[in-house]
């Protein structure tokens, strides 16, 4: 019998319009991981974040979080693989985006503790409504000055503010090999995200590492953004939310429900059961 590792993302995949998991869909994939189905999602939420709207779901084997830059064993926290900035390629982007004044969160790990750094004061609506999702998050540092900002041992940053603006960083860091660089609208919301993570932190990249770690002979992924391609790339088989934009459809095996109508988790109990009796 072939051993599947069955990996989707969250936003617009799994999780509803509310950044919620359907009960019904709960229900089905929790179902079938007691029975053995080895799932788990990769996205570019932080684990906090991912526990927060996956509450209810069971994740027996490791998670994939920030976008391929960690694996994370979920029950306890622990980092099994990560991705991470050189002293050199943090200094470059820091010098960028303080040069252009871009408003930026910086993750990092000071003292081994996962921190997300601002300037306080100088919060745009963008930011201001990631921080007001995330009130009581023991992660969150408000800084004083670009020195404390950059501080600690850096592996993620998110710019948040008007396409305009952040176009600049995108066409300067996606034409660097030291890193990976991506540009999106945030789903039903105004303000797009530009995020830079270093070249190795991408979720096609972190699946191989658990597709090895597990002795997985295939791999089947779920998405909705242009984000997921890499890893439709790389997956046996891939499957596109009806919710998805165009451009994952075109390289997907197909079509499934969307994230509204459970979509993943349908799939998952029509073929899970062909898997398990082979």
């Amino acid at each position: 019998m072939e051993k599947i590792l069955y990996v989707t993302d969250l936003d617009g995949t799994l999780l509803n319009k509310k950044e919620r998991i359907n009960k019904k869909s709960i229900d089905i994939i929790n179902e079938l991981v007691e029975k053995g189905m080895m799932f788990t999602y990769a996205t570019a939420r932080s684990l906090v974040s991912a526990s927060v709207v996956t509450a209810g779901l069971t994740t027996r084997i490791p998670v994939i979080a920030y976008n391929g830059a960690f694996i994370f064993q979920p029950a306890t926290g622990a980092i099994l693989s990560q991705e991470r900035f050189s002293r050199e390629e943090m200094n470059c982007v820091s010098g960028f985006l303080s040069e252009h004044n871009i408003s930026v969160l910086v993750y990092s790990y000071i003292q081994g503790i996962e921190k997300v750094s601002w300037i306080s004061g100088q919060e745009n609506e963008g930011i201001r409504r990631y921080l007001d999702l995330r009130k009581g998050d023991r992660r969150l540092r408000p800084v004083a000055n670009q020195e404390e900002l950059y501080q600690g041992d850096i592996f993620y940053f998110t710019c948040v503010g008007e396409k305009d603006e952040l176009q600049p960083v995108y066409d300067i860091f996606s034409k660097d090999a030291r890193y990976r660089c991506t540009i999106q609208q945030e789903l039903y919301r105004p303000e797009y995200f530009c995020e830079i993570m270093p070249a190795g932190a991408t979720k096609a990249h972190a699946i191989e590492k658990l597709k090895k770690i597990w002795s997985c002979d295939k791999v089947i992924s779920f998405g909705d953004a242009v984000n997921d391609i890499p890893m439709f790339e790389i997956s046996d088989e891939s499957y596109a939310v009806e919710n998805a934009v165009e451009e994952l459809k075109a390289v997907a095996s197909g079509i499934i429900e969307s994230n509204e109508n459970d979509g993943v988790a349908n799939w998952l109990k029509e073929h899970y059961k062909d898997d398990i009796h082979k």
